[in-house]
């Protein structure tokens, strides 16, 4: 039944439906598939039972922090104290993007806004620096894959309210997978510098430039404290970090910078209304087709034909991460998220995997999606704001979706790298 329902939901998406209109689709076929027309009542129930869980609220506040940080003058300032941290390297501007992407982790939560925001300004800047475009706009996707990975993520607080996990231990065993990513990033661009023979930003390191670029962005790095110190000491849950982090951003930039104008906080406020309303109708329709797929038992018919041939749990997620990548090259990210997590976990469960550490596995799958060809979101958004072709991009990108995989693969076979952190918080 799985697979009708995929053909059905990729040949409506092929029609020009749009994404949350093919999932009710979907779900309408489903029901006439079974026979039972009586529970047609149940979808909307399931509807707007996917929205209602509490830590999905952390989704909304999350997007404003970050536009609101745009719109104040903190992404600048961010930008500026990466540049001086890292800017004297050979090559340094990459160094900056990828630094500047683990700092707008710590924010946002979304891979998509971190692409956006770092990549309007460090595109054009290392192409006037003598960077290849496709290069540029390629290392800026591949950083931005850090965004849903390091606490806060959006893909992880959905994860978190399908599964039962406890979001802020997720938040907490993302954060050394983030850093690995974030490292493994570098250490492709400094061979890539070489290889390139990139320019160096500033001749030495300033330690007086670092000084003054910290002093300006400290005001910006008490957004992400809030966020992670307050889950981390339990002070707040991430509902609660979020919505003090906006409104310590928003008082910032009215009191601090005084650059958020009226018109800031307008365009602020509605971009995070249209933001959030595509992902929670989303959220919404995508959680009927995965109750029709649950009360047909198609995770527990699945688990025997998988554990026949994966004995072990790095096989079972070897097996899950394959399936999560093809699905995720032509499906988008929210929806396969939504969508595979109720069918996968349970077979987790079977196997005998810790949820923290599927739930990792899970996350950076979906989120390595977001820049594979043709769907991946990031692709489109760094070809614009960059000028390049996609054609281009779709050509260049794959080094940098090998550098996220052999992280992923790190991931699935040394579990410790994300149940460390955790497990010494005491979750």
């Amino acid at each position: 039944m799985s697979f009708v329902l995929l053909a059905i939901f990729f040949a409506t998406l092929i029609c020009g439906l749009p994404l949350f209109a093919a999932m009710l689709a979907t779900a309408i076929s489903g029901f006439l598939y079974i026979g039972d027309f009586s529970q047609f009542r149940i979808m909307i129930q399931q509807f707007y039972g996917g929205m209602e869980p509490f830590s999905l609220l952390a989704i909304p506040y999350f997007i404003l922090v970050g536009e609101l940080m745009g719109s104040a003058g903190l992404t600048s300032r961010l930008l500026n104290f990466a540049e001086a941290l890292v800017g004297h390297f050979k090559g340094g501007l990459g160094y900056v993007t990828v630094v500047a992407s683990i700092i707008f982790a710590g924010v946002n939560g979304s891979a998509a806004a971190d692409a956006s925001a770092v990549g309007s300004i460090m595109i054009p800047a290392m192409k006037k620096g003598g960077y290849p475009g496709s290069y540029a706009a390629g290392l800026t996707a591949g950083s931005s894959l850090i965004g849903p990975i390091i606490p806060p993520s959006i893909f992880m607080i959905l994860f978190g309210s399908m599964t039962k996990t406890n979001v802020g231990a997720l938040f907490m065993a993302g954060v050394l997978p983030g850093l690995l990513l974030g490292i493994a990033f570098m250490v492709m661009h400094r061979i890539s510098a070489a290889r390139l023979n990139l320019p160096i930003v500033n001749a030495k390191f300033s330690f007086s430039k670092l000084m003054g670029a910290t002093g300006g962005a400290v005001t910006a790095l008490i957004a992400p404290g809030i966020i992670i110190g307050g889950i981390l000491f339990g002070f707040m849950t991430p509902t609660e970090s979020g919505a003090v982090a906006s409104l310590y951003v928003l008082l910032v930039g009215l009191i601090w910078t005084r650059q958020l104008t009226w018109k800031g906080i307008t365009k602020a406020f509605s971009n995070t209304v249209r933001l959030s309303s595509v992902i929670f109708v989303v959220i919404g329709a995508a959680t009927i087709v995965g109750w029709i797929l649950s009360s047909e038992q198609v995770p527990q018919k699945l688990a025997p034909l998988v554990l026949e041939y994966a004995k072990t749990p790095s096989m079972v997620l070897l097996f899950m991460s394959l399936i999560v990548f093809v699905v995720g090259m032509f499906m988008e990210e929210i929806a396969a998220l939504v969508l595979l997590t109720p069918v996968f976990a349970p077979l987790a469960v079977v196997a005998g995997i810790d949820p923290l550490h599927f739930g990792i596995v899970m996350t950076l799958n979906i989120t390595i999606a977001l820049i594979t060809p043709p769907m991946g979101a990031c692709v489109y958004i760094v070809a614009s704001i960059g000028s390049v072709s996609l054609e281009k991009m779709f050509k260049h990108i794959w080094p940098f979706v090998l550098v996220a995989l052999a992280c992923q693969l790190m991931l699935i076979f040394f579990p410790s790298i994300s149940l460390w952190l955790p497990r010494l918080l005491g979750y």
